[in-house]
């Protein structure tokens, strides 16, 4: 009896595991969807028509279509800077907003200005190495973002001489999902076997 118990409660750990994936993407997509409907109860409320809500959505839609293609060919569309100029006058938003920027160019742009090395580095003590994002550098000094597992959004920002840093291959993406999946997905090993 006690070998039956242990293998149903085997089993259903594995099927818990198994379903975890699906659970946090349905939760994403319902988290969307959300957001999504009561966007679209408060436009709908303003216009009490569905045909000027449909309207807004499309018009939004192609807006931020422009946008987007603006930013990848130039670089800051003029409905951009309009907005900037306005926010760089508010106190504290300006702060919030410039930071909030630069961290989200780092994943979406291709600017060599902005730093997208991910290196390894020993935290929180010697001979313990975590993999970190490089966020800026000045002369011989290195300032690492270190993501904590599973959460990459969560860390610790540090700065470090370069040469307590090792390279990696990895780009930001292979990072990611080596800490979100606590390290289970990583297919660096000849890395590991560099580290001191």
């Amino acid at each position: 009896m006690q070998t039956v118990t242990k293998k149903l409660l085997n089993y259903f750990l594995i099927g818990i595991l198994a379903v975890i994936p699906i659970v946090v993407v349905l939760q994403i997509v319902l988290f969307v969807k959300s957001i999504l409907m009561s966007m679209f109860g408060f436009v709908q409320g303003y216009s009490a028509n569905y045909f000027y809500t449909a309207l807004f959505f499309v018009f939004s839609f192609f807006l931020l279509v422009y946008i987007g293609r603006e930013i990848f060919q130039k670089s800051r569309p003029i409905i951009i800077s309009a907005f900037e100029h306005v926010i760089d006058r508010i106190p504290f938003l300006n702060t919030i907003y410039r930071v909030i920027k630069k961290v989200s160019a780092m994943f979406i742009k291709d600017d060599q200005t902005i730093a997208k090395e991910v290196v390894y580095v020993e935290y929180p003590k010697d001979g313990v190495w975590v993999p970190a994002y490089v966020t800026n550098r000045y002369e011989s000094k290195v300032v690492l973002f270190i993501p904590t597992s599973p959460n990459p959004t969560s860390g610790f920002t540090v700065i470090v001489d370069k040469s307590k840093i090792v390279e990696s291959d990895m780009d930001i993406e292979d990072a990611t999902s080596f800490i979100v999946s606590v390290g289970v997905d990583y297919d660096k090993a000849k890395e590991m076997t560099r580290l001191p």
